[in-house]
């Protein structure tokens, strides 16, 4: 389908405020690219989409980055069938605050990701089988400096804006430091200049879930095969963390699943030896949060690889902004862009202080910098959630 005809297509079947069918692209990259461990790849495959129109001067770009489990597709829907739309499809569109009117949207799966950048699953052009544990180490300057060669392919001279949350928010910090003149704002949401020990903590035990399941095979595994058990035990982790509290009293409570009638495979199992019936099913899931996790662990595990979440999580523990430096704010110096910093009450993995000290040291450093507190009861990923303040704060900010 040409421009002109997936235009029109787009036009035909998008509500208002919405994108409409998106199209996920490849940039492919035949320069070698040399990770900050030291090795180096021959190429790489960026997948990617993007919304709205890129102006003649290449200056109104928005770049978003997204978080650990997140991908390229932040906006619109892919099929008419399929109507999921992307993870942050609430902030951007046709007069929505990432304004696709106005701005060229654009958005891209990490180098060491699983949806279509090159990653552990890739093939390794020497060995003709996928990297898995031999790919290069991942860090998120990595990260940024692949984008950064993918946004010049695309026209980009100046970003506009690059705003993200969580590792999003990483990407965005690095981003105005590896290359200053790039980026003219910056949105960092519930992020933090570096990990803390207890999210390195979560983070370790999501991958010994991985590591200690036999089908993880020394990261070896088949393609559609791994640690599947062990990977959905890590997102049932990981997961918690984004909640909060208040969020999980208030969704499920201490409420117990209903009653289903049993299929009759599940009637005809055998139970354990020794074991009444009714004890063969006491560790079924009883109440509705260990149902919900279950299913977030079921879900995750058809979308994304067991070896690229190592080598993610991996990337966000190193995460250091002062490493190499004096301070956080001599990290800063190189920096030019605008900075807001958005920090949320009630969450508790990358804390409102966290993301406080991020705005002070920006200040202490000399920059244009603003930091917003946002009074919410949904953890961590209050940024992913529907919020007319954070929408106004961040429209003001762009037009600003």
């Amino acid at each position: 389908m040409n421009d002109a005809a997936l235009d029109e297509f787009e036009a035909a079947h998008a509500e208002p405020g919405e994108v409409g069918v998106v199209v996920p692209q490849d940039y492919v990259s035949d320069e070698p690219f040399t990770f900050d461990c030291g090795r180096t790849i021959p190429g790489f495959t960026i997948r990617y989409e993007t919304y709205g129109r890129l102006n003649a001067t290449g200056t109104n770009a928005i770049l978003v980055c997204h978080a650990l489990s997140g991908d390229h597709h932040c906006a619109g829907i892919h099929h008419l069938t399929d109507r999921k739309v992307g993870w942050w499809n609430n902030i951007i569109g046709p007069g929505k605050a990432l304004d696709t009117n106005h701005y060229f949207v654009a958005c891209a799966n990490v180098i060491g990701g699983c949806q279509g950048s090159t990653g552990p699953l890739s093939t390794d052009p020497e060995t003709g089988r996928p990297y898995g544990i031999n790919f290069p180490i991942v860090t998120i300057n990595d990260m940024v400096r692949a984008q950064e060669r993918w946004l010049r392919a695309l026209g980009v001279t100046q970003l506009h804006a690059a705003m993200g949350g969580s590792m999003g928010g990483m990407q965005v910090l690095q981003f105005g430091i590896t290359f200053p003149g790039f980026v003219k704002r910056m949105i960092a949401m519930a992020t933090t200049a570096r990990e803390s020990a207890q999210a390195i903590a979560f983070n370790e035990v999501g991958r010994q879930a991985i590591l200690q399941d036999p089908d993880w095979a020394d990261g070896n595994y088949a393609t559609g095969g791994g640690p599947k058990v062990g990977l959905a035990i890590a997102r049932m982790m990981a997961h918690i963390t984004y909640l909060s509290d208040a969020s999980m009293a208030r969704k499920f409570g201490r409420r117990t699943v209903a009653e289903r009638p049993r299929s009759g495979a599940a009637a005809a199992t055998v139970p354990t030896a020794g074991a009444t019936d009714t004890e063969s099913h006491a560790f079924d899931a009883q109440f509705e949060v260990e149902s919900y996790l279950r299913y977030q662990g079921k879900s995750f595990i058809n979308r994304f690889d067991a070896n690229s979440y190592l080598y993610i999580t991996r990337a966000l523990d190193q995460f250091d902004l002062a490493a190499g430096s004096d301070s956080l704010e001599a990290a800063f110096a190189p920096l030019e862009a605008r900075s807001l910093v958005v920090g949320f009450t009630s969450d508790w993995l990358f804390t409102p202080e966290q993301n406080r000290a991020i705005a002070m040291a920006l200040l202490r450093a000399g920059k244009n910098a603003s930091y917003a507190e946002l009074t919410t009861d949904l953890g961590h990923d209050s940024f992913l959630l529907e919020s007319p303040q954070l929408y106004d704060l961040v429209r003001d900010f762009l037009t600003s």
